[in-house]
């Protein structure tokens, strides 16, 4: 079985942000690929400066 999920990291823990059905305690590979949450929102308002724009996703990705 493969599904990808979203999760979230604190403490050192990876926390799904849906659940999951596999039982407690089993071992799983995990794949990290990078979120890019402002992509699709790039060019709306006319050209912006990438600096501006890398800051605010750093900024969303700790809110979120």
């Amino acid at each position: 079985m493969e599904e990808t999920i979203e999760v979230v990291y604190e403490k050192g823990v990876f926390k799904p942000l849906e659940p999951v059905e596999i039982p407690e305690g089993t071992k799983i590979p995990i794949t990290l690929t990078k979120s890019d949450k402002l992509k699709g929102y790039r060019g709306i308002l006319g050209k912006a400066d990438e600096k501006l724009l890398k800051e605010f996703e750093l900024e969303a990705n700790d809110i979120y």
